[in-house]
């Protein structure tokens, strides 16, 4: 029965034509070879361009430091008026000498978080990040481990990450898809700390600098987060806006310079907000599809999300959305009235533009011990005859 579960994990049963919009997505054409722009609203994927492929983030890594930071403040653990020292390492490896960017924190000082966080994330300072993760791992390897816990924690599985501040490694590397995910996860967990994000300049020690994120100054209604270049190239952005209530976030990484990058991320914010109408495509409880059920008084139950599903969808068009429910099954019983029982995905051609969770509708009592002994031998007859087709695929006998 183990062996079946397993079999049966990726359960693919529901296949529906949703939509009557067009997707002229891909006509759009930006010059960075990895993007993505997603609304955060709905989670949406209005845009798309090898969002999958592992980039070296450089300072768009300090997306996570903050988090981190910020997760501990909303758990009581730290406080905006704790201060860290600066270690001669990270004076010497993120501050004045070390010659990257810096909020030029003077050694053995001691700072407050709150400051530290903005030197951070307006001045995107090395020697902040570096700070930061001492004060509250102890070292930067405790930090750096940490990092990784919290990326997995939060859905981040291709990501890998090996500084806090963006040093270049061949173990530090992420995707466009999850940094946008990242950001919207910040933005909606964290509005008390969000705005540091978006703060256009900070003087610390009588030094002024600039926020670096090119978009805070356009007409965009952008509102924060990081940009990132490495010495080699490979500039980076990871930006939020919003317009009329409606919020996009865009991801652009590999841009040949700094005037590409914000090139690419306005072209991508405008072409979002311009083109996309929200759309509803199934009411909160409405019902989805069945997920099979095992040892239940019924063999399925019906799958509904607890809230609206909606999409934002081009302006007029044909293109139709295909949609299917994926789940670990068949679930045993019993089921729980409101238990989470995998996901709604739904397509626009080849490329997923919203997963959705879904829910038993009611619940499923545990049926009779007859019942359940024929639920057995079907599932275990099932499993060998997909085993055997599964092998006979594989080339094995």
């Amino acid at each position: 029965m183990t062996f079946i579960l397993r079999f049966f994990a990726l359960s693919l049963i529901f296949f529906q034509a949703l939509g009557i919009f067009s997707a002229s997505a891909q006509s759009l054409q930006i010059s960075a070879p990895n993007a993505i722009l997603i609304d955060a609203g709905t989670n949406s994927v209005l845009f798309e361009k090898d969002a999958d492929a592992l980039v070296p983030p450089a300072s768009t890594v300090k997306i996570l430091t903050a988090e981190m930071i910020f997760h501990d403040l909303s758990a009581g653990k730290l406080k905006l008026d704790d201060e860290y020292i600066v270690s001669e390492y990270a004076w010497r490896n993120g501050g004045g000498p070390a010659g990257g960017t810096a909020m030029f924190l003077p050694l053995k000082s001691s700072t407050r978080i709150e400051d530290l966080l903005r030197g951070l994330l307006v001045q995107s300072g090395n020697d902040a990040a570096l700070v930061l993760a001492e004060g509250s791992a102890g070292s930067e390897e405790t930090f750096v481990l940490r990092m990784n816990k919290r990326a997995n924690e939060l859905g981040l599985t291709k990501s890998r990450f090996g500084s806090p501040w963006g040093k270049y490694s061949e173990d530090q590397k992420v995707t466009a898809r999850e940094m946008a995910k990242l950001a919207a996860y910040i933005i909606k967990t964290y509005p008390t700390y969000y705005p540091y994000f978006g703060e256009k300049e900070f003087t610390w020690n009588k030094i002024r600098q600039q926020n670096r994120n090119p978009l805070l100054t356009m007409s965009l209604g952008a509102d924060g987060l990081m940009t990132g270049a490495l010495e080699k190239g490979d500039f980076g952005l990871v930006a939020s806006a919003v317009q009329e209530g409606r919020r996009l976030i865009v991801a652009v990484y590999g841009a040949k310079s700094a005037k590409e990058r914000a090139e690419d991320a306005q072209k991508l914010l405008q072409w979002g907000f311009r083109n996309f109408e929200e759309k509803e495509l199934f009411k909160a409880g409405e019902v989805i599809g069945p997920a099979q059920v095992y040892g239940g008084v019924k063999g399925s139950v019906d799958l509904a999300s607890v809230t609206d599903v909606k999409a934002l969808l081009p302006h007029g068009g044909t293109e139709k959305l295909s949609g299917k429910i994926v789940y670990e099954g068949p679930v045993s019983a019993p089921v729980a009235a409101g238990a989470p029982i995998g996901r709604l995905v739904i397509k626009r051609g080849s490329a997923v533009i919203l997963e959705q969770p879904l829910a038993a509708t009611e619940a499923i009592a545990q049926g009779s011990l007859s019942g359940r002994t024929f639920d057995a031998l079907y599932e275990m007859i099932a499993g060998a005859i997909h085993q055997k087709i599964a092998d006979k695929f594989s080339g094995k006998k």
